[in-house]
């Protein structure tokens, strides 16, 4: 009995150690890692977006006429202007892939079929040199100018191409862009036909 207690000591002394400085660590880094978030984000809707000079953040009461960041509750959308005028709308979606949870930022032209101008993936833990290609700009050539309502996966019947070896990925970001746009998409046709 008398063996087990001290190495069980030293054992408690190491976790409570290692926990402390586990607890202190994520203390000093939580912001920091949000406000990096928040800068990649505004990064992003300049680059699936890049038409516009001023983005608004549209919430579950109407546009806020400010620029708040997808982090604040309740932002749905962002709408995109260019001299006052409408350009477009951008959106963040997201979907669990093959080993992470894949976001997405997603800019759509304010024409008849919300066409994309352009998505940057903004968090993703995929597998390196397979699913984590999906940063690159020639995965998000991919869904420039094509409809957000009708993209699918080559393997599903559509005319998305999948990474090679990484369709979980691919169809991931796919299904979460569809997915979402067709959440929003009412409110997006509700905004043009209001500015007719």
């Amino acid at each position: 009995m008398k063996n087990i207690i001290k190495p069980t000591l030293v054992l408690l002394v190491i976790c409570v150690i290692a926990s402390t400085v586990l607890a202190f660590l994520y203390q000093k880094t939580a912001p920091i890692i949000a406000e990096n978030n928040k800068i990649a984000e505004r990064d992003a809707r300049k680059v699936v977006l890049p038409e516009a000079t001023k983005f608004l953040a549209v919430d579950g009461q109407g546009r806020t006429e400010v620029e708040k960041d997808f982090s604040e509750k309740n932002i749905k959308y962002y709408e995109g202007f260019s001299d006052d005028k409408l350009v477009g709308y951008i959106f963040k979606c997201g979907e669990k892939g093959y080993s992470s949870y894949v976001k997405t930022i997603v800019g759509i032209a304010n024409d008849k079929d919300f066409t994309i101008t352009g998505i940057k993936i903004v968090s993703q833990q995929e597998t390196p040199g397979l699913g984590a290609n999906c940063v690159t700009p020639g995965f998000a050539a991919k869904f420039k100018g094509k409809n957000p309502a009708t993209i699918y996966v080559n393997k599903d019947g559509g005319d998305i191409v999948a990474i090679t070896g990484a369709t979980i990925t691919t169809r991931t970001v796919t299904n979460s862009i569809r997915d979402e746009f067709d959440l929003l998409k009412k409110d997006f046709k509700d905004n043009q036909e209001g500015a007719k």
